[in-house]
């Protein structure tokens, strides 16, 4: 997951209340089915006042290759490895509007390249989300949801140790989303979630960087640096096998512009660089069990199978979801 991390916002259908039903004959309503949400979509505002939810995740990134500019894949030697916490807090101030941010931990090591000086804080996410469209099944119209926030730059970037030190960017990064969800009724009396979803990402302006930094720069490196835009864009889908285990899986698409860095080198030679850009296509099934409207977990991996200019990893990963 953070690299910027993807960061991960699951939540109960319960809880949230945004969802569309259709009946397709005499089975159970669909809101008797209980949710974690899946590993990789957003969800959407609080359905009222005053309810926090809080759900610390959990994930280890194994890279085993890595896709060239061209697509194809190939052995990686020696590998980036990490293992990850964010935890989502996210707290209804309206019906309609809600609070969310993330902390987020990383730790990784790499033979040959040693491993963090301890667990390091990544960059911070704060985000206000507006549910701007209620669900209304008779009309077939969806639970629409709007994002806005940012990142702020928490995170070690500049003057590293070395670079498992590096967990974010050092720049003030503008995001938005929008969400859909809708939940059909399917086979006779098994619920079936719809989430889609699109993130864009833009730094506000440049940093400074001096020495090793996230942005690969060296000792004795004096400038400036931006992260490229980026975004994701995808889809999951949630099948209720009964009342509380549920079949997960989410398909995204990543992408990313290259970084653009300048100032000078240790020799004093000018530097003007901007980094290739990069994306993947990861698809990650899961399974959640739900003990009640407002408590599950969720296990499952992403997979990232294609892409450009990026790793091919396998990303294990749990959640417990709580709300209050």
């Amino acid at each position: 997951m953070l690299s910027i991390k993807k960061i991960k916002y699951p939540n109960f259908l319960a809880a949230t209340g945004i969802m569309m039903t259709f009946y397709t004959g005499t089975a159970r309503a669909a809101d008797d089915q209980w949710y974690t949400g899946s590993l990789v979509s957003p969800s959407g505002a609080q359905s009222r006042a005053g309810l926090l939810g809080v759900e610390p995740y959990y994930s280890y990134t194994q890279p085993v290759g890595y896709f060239a500019s061209d697509g194809s894949s190939h052995p990686q030697h020696p590998r980036q490895q990490m293992f990850s916490n964010s935890t989502m807090w996210k707290y209804g101030i309206t019906d309609h509007i809600s609070i969310q941010a993330h902390t987020v931990v990383n730790y990784g090591w790499e033979r040959g390249h040693g491993h963090s000086s301890g667990p390091k804080f990544g960059d911070f996410p704060v985000d206000m989300i507006w549910r701007f469209l209620d669900p209304n099944p008779k009309k077939y119209i969806p639970a629409l949801n709007l994002f806005a926030g940012v990142y702020f730059p928490t995170g070690d970037y500049n003057k590293l140790q070395n670079k498992q030190d590096s967990n974010g960017t050092g720049a003030y990064v503008f995001r938005m989303a929008i969400t859909e969800q809708s939940t059909y009724v399917v086979n006779g009396n098994h619920a079936l979630r719809l989430r889609t979803w699109g993130w864009f990402r833009h730094a506000l302006a440049s940093t400074h960087l001096q020495d090793v930094t996230s942005y690969g720069t060296g000792n004795g490196f004096h400038g400036r640096g931006s992260p490229g835009m980026s975004g994701q864009a995808g889809f999951s889908l949630e099948y209720g096998l009964n009342h509380s285990w549920v079949l997960v899986m989410d398909l995204a698409r990543d992408w990313a512009n290259g970084s653009h860095i300048w100032g000078t080198d240790t020799t004093g030679k000018h530097v003007d660089r901007i980094a290739s850009s990069s994306g993947d296509w990861q698809i990650a099934p899961a399974v959640e069990y739900n003990w009640s409207p407002r408590f599950g977990v969720i296990f499952g991996s992403a997979i990232y199978y294609a892409g450009h200019n990026t790793g091919v990893k396998i990303s294990p990963q749990f959640a417990v979801n709580m709300i209050y």
